[in-house]
C-alpha cells in the first residue's frame, strides 16, 4: 500500500510542472482524443461550447484518476526504471498533495459535467474515475494477471462519455468505439510488459509475463490481436464509418496482425531486460518486436479514430454495409 508516512518529503517546493506530471498527459491526451471522437460521431449535434466543456471535464477527470494512481502506487513507482522519476516517488511532490488534487479534480469534473452537460455523461466520469483508482489501482493491479484486461475498461470507456455528453444516451455504436479500445489495450500494454518485466517483478506487480512467462504472453498478444481487427472493422458496417475508415483499419489491421505473428513467433520476453535507458523504444535486437508491436498499436488506434472523426467533420456519408 502506498502509505503516506513511508513516503520521501518534498525538499523543495513543488513546481507546477510536477503537478502536470501527475496529470499523466500523455494518457490524457489519448483520453481527451478518444472522448471528442465519441462526441462528434454522436448523431446529435452539441453547442460547441457545450461540446468544450464537456472535453474539459473528460480531460480534468482522466487528471484526477492519474493523481490518484501516483499517490497509490508510489511505492510500487520507485522500484521500476519506468516510472520512479514520478513526481511523488521522486520526492517531488508529497503524497498528500497528490491525493488532495485528485479527490478535487474528480469532484469538480463530475459536478460540472452534471451541471453544464446531463448527469448521465456525469455518472460515466464518475464510474470511470472509480473503476481506475480503486478497482485498478487499488485491487486489479496488484492482484491479478488479467489486471490490464479487466482495468482496460477504465481507459475504454472516454468515447462514450463523450457521446453521453452529446445525447444523454449510450447506443450500440458508443459502446462499439468502448469494446474497440477495451480489445486494443491487451496486446498493447502486454507487449511493453514483455521488455519492462523484470520492473514488475521487483515491484511485485503481477503482470502478465511474470505470472505466466513470456511464450505464454506472445500467444495471449496473438490471440487479442485476431479478435481485435474485426471489431475495429466493425465500426464500418453499422453506419458509424465510412470508407476511409473502412481503408485504414483494413489495411492497419493487416500490419497490426503481421507485427503481433512475427512477436508470437519471436522470443521477446526471454531475455534479461533488453532496454538500453529508461525509456520505452530503445531496446536491443530481442525485443524489438515487442516494441515494434507496441509502438505501432499507438499508431493504429490514433488513425482508427483519427479516420472517424475527419469524416463526420467533413460530413461524410457512413458506410450502410448491413
Amino acid at each position: 500500500m502506498a502509505m503516506l508516512e513511508a513516503l520521501t518529503p518534498s525538499k523543495a517546493p513543488a513546481r507546477w510542472q510536477d503537478f502536470l506530471q501527475l496529470l499523466k498527459p500523455r494518457v490524457m491526451s489519448l483520453v481527451v482524443f478518444t472522448a471528442l471522437t465519441g462526441l462528434v460521431c454522436a448523431p446529435e449535434g452539441v453547442h460547441p461550447v457545450l461540446g468544450a466543456v464537456a472535453v474539459l471535464c473528460i480531460a480534468v477527470g482522466a487528471g484526477a484518476s492519474g493523481a490518484l494512481n501516483m499517490w497509490w502506487d508510489a511505492d510500487i513507482d520507485a522500484k521500476m526504471r519506468r516510472t520512479r522519476g514520478r513526481p511523488v516517488p521522486a520526492g517531488k511532490v508529497q503524497g498528500a498533495d497528490a491525493l488532495a488534487l485528485g479527490v478535487v479534480l474528480s469532484l469538480l469534473s463530475v459536478m460540472l459535467m452534471g451541471m453544464a452537460l446531463n448527469w448521465f455523461a456525469a455518472g460515466l466520469l464518475a464510474f470511470t474515475i472509480l473503476f481506475y483508482a480503486v478497482v485498478y489501482t487499488m485491487w486489479l493491479k496488484r492482484w491479478t494477471a488479467q489486471n490490464i484486461v479487466i482495468g482496460g475498461l477504465a481507459g475504454a470507456l472516454p468515447p462514450v462519455i463523450g457521446w453521453a455528453a452529446a445525447t444523454g444516451t449510450a447506443p450500440l455504436n458508443a459502446w462499439l468505439l468502448c469494446l474497440i479500445i477495451f480489445m486494443w489495450t491487451p496486446p498493447h500494454f502486454w507487449a511493453l510488459s514483455l521488455y519492462t518485466s523484470e520492473d514488475y517483478a521487483k515491484a511485485g506487480v503481477p503482470m502478465m509475463p511474470v505470472v505466466r512467462g513470456a511464450a505464454s504472453t506472445r500467444r495471449q498478444i496473438w490471440i487479442y490481436s485476431l479478435l481485435l481487427i474485426p471489431v475495429c472493422l466493425a465500426p464500418a458496417f453499422t453506419g458509424l464509418g465510412g470508407w476511409a475508415y473502412l481503408s485504414v483499419s483494413g489495411l492497419g489491421g493487416l500490419v497490426f496482425l503481421l507485427l503481433a505473428w512475427r512477436l508470437f513467433r519471436s522470443k521477446a520476453g526471454e531475455a534479461a531486460d533488453p532496454r538500453n535507458d529508461d525509456g520505452l523504444y530503445d531496446v536491443r535486437a530481442g525485443a524489438r518486436d515487442a516494441r515494434n508491436l507496441f509502438a505501432f498499436s499507438i499508431l493504429y488506434l490514433a488513425l482508427l479514430f483519427a479516420t472517424l472523426l475527419g469524416e463526420h467533420l467533413a460530413g461524410l456519408k457512413p458506410l450502410e454495409l448491413l
